[in-house]
């Protein structure tokens, strides 16, 4: 696991998205939900529930049956912390709202 101090720009968060998710697509889930919270903290309500989504379509294509499968790589994408594990129900239960 890697943690990141410094706090990406959205534009740099998108950046790696994007090259993740040729390459690694649960590295793009996390990226996708790190954006999701940068852009409800920025009050950008409707692009927060496009990386909602993003993260949601892209977690369905992994199993989550048990703890190891859910688990985070990161601490932090571009210094927004990740929660401890990664599927669907901790994405709705954080981004209720949006979902």
């Amino acid at each position: 696991m890697t943690s990141e101090t410094r706090v990406a720009s959205i534009e740099e968060l998108e950046t790696g998205f994007q090259r993740e998710l040729g390459t690694d697509r649960w590295a793009a889930a996390e990226s996708a939900y790190a954006l999701a919270v940068r852009h409800r903290e920025d009050g950008n309500w409707d692009q927060s529930r496009e990386w909602v989504q993003q993260c949601l379509r892209l977690l369905e294509g992994f199993p989550s049956e048990t703890v190891d499968q859910v688990a985070t790589r990161r601490l932090s994408v571009g210094g927004v912390q990740l929660p401890t594990y990664l599927h669907d129900g901790v994405v709705r239960d954080r981004f209720g709202d949006l979902v």
